[in-house]
């Protein structure tokens, strides 16, 4: 008998896509004093996007994206909105299909667990949807009683889900909540067969409380990329060598170990202001149609990333992205961006 299919299912990023989203920076971000080193980071991310898919750019001011991107804005799809900031991943709709129809979930952002002004990005996703970016066959669905960024979760498209305590349970996003609660709507919102709690692993100056992202990434329904810690002098190193216990242990839907790809802690980046520790990491990457786009910190591991990475993406181009301008306000690549599959935009 042919199984029936989910009544709701959270698609793979290696998924055939529609386009990606990202959120401009401006004057009224924390990018302020950045934005000459920043602006050209997002331009090339575009760039990159434009060569494959759709490119939906919100933005406070379009003639600020005009000016970055001269040639190549009669090609992207804009949006004026205001916004708090840029992390797309986040701020941004989880697209999922119900009963095979494309579906934007609207989740509660709130600043990382309240931490910073959310507000408007909060907005973003109705209004997207209200003014009609997305097809007319593309639903909106409320879910703004629960509090869910993105880049906390990795599916295989097949209904497991990767995720972290830390941030799923953390105080200020669902912690009236049990685990046993949360894991019971996650499940029933994204059509999730099982979830996958990481309880270990982090990195210093991450404002997310461990988004799985910026740590362990399905490369396929049983390919996972990790950070791997090589350094025991480094203060990730308990951690990350725990995590790695615990995806080795893990098992796929039908009992065998995840073919486990282990990417090199990235070189200690510091803030030139008052020198704390910044998260680079090699794990948010973004997969798009064709490529898969790896932030790098021109650091002599920034080859051995991208080599490791590439078998398990056979037939796309693995493509570095300077990412140390990102990195200054704690996100990278994967961060300022959100995929739609195809069907939405």
């Amino acid at each position: 008998m042919t199984p029936k299919p989910p009544r709701v299912r959270l698609p793979a990023e290696w998924e055939a896509q529609s386009g990606v989203m990202l959120t401009w920076p401006h004057a009224g971000t924390d990018w302020a004093p950045l934005l000459d080193a920043v602006t050209p980071c997002f331009a090339a991310i575009a760039r990159e996007i434009v060569r494959r898919e759709r490119c939906l750019v919100v933005c406070r001011d379009a003639e600020e994206v005009r000016r970055a991107l001269p040639d190549l804005y009669p090609q992207l799809l804009i949006c004026e909105l205001e916004t708090d900031d840029t992390w797309a991943r986040d701020h941004g709709p989880i697209s999922v299909f119900e009963e095979g129809c494309p579906c934007l979930l609207d989740f509660t952002f709130n600043g990382w667990g309240m931490k910073f002004a959310a507000g408007r990005d909060n907005l973003i996703t109705r209004e997207l949807h209200r003014r009609g970016l997305f097809l007319p066959q593309v639903a909106y669905r409320n879910r703004l009683h629960r509090v869910l960024e993105g880049g906390a979760i990795e599916s295989d498209g097949q209904g497991t889900l990767l995720t972290t305590e830390a941030c799923l349970l953390s105080a200020n996003r669902n912690d009236h909540y049990s685990k046993a609660e949360l894991e019971a709507f996650f499940k029933d919102a994204l059509g999730l067969e099982r979830i996958l709690w990481l309880r270990h692993g982090y990195l210093a100056g991450d404002d997310t409380d461990s988004h799985v992202d910026t740590l362990a990434r399905f490369c396929d329904a049983r390919t996972i990329a990790y950070v791997q810690n090589e350094d025991p002098a480094d203060e990730h190193d308990g951690a990350l060598r725990r995590m790695e216990e615990e995806l080795r242990a893990f098992r796929t839907a039908d009992g065998h170990p995840y073919t486990l790809i282990p990417l090199p802690m990235a070189d200690a980046a510091c803030d030139p202001d008052d020198g704390h520790r910044l998260p680079a990491t090699y794990a948010n990457f973004l997969i798009l149609n064709g490529a898969v786009l790896v932030p790098t910190y021109a650091s002599p591991k920034d080859a051995p990333a991208l080599a490791r990475l590439a078998p398990a993406f056979p037939g796309r181009e693995i493509i570095g992205i300077d990412c140390r301008p990102l990195i200054r306000q704690h996100g990278s690549l994967h961060c300022v961006t959100m995929q739609f599959p195809v069907g939405f935009l």
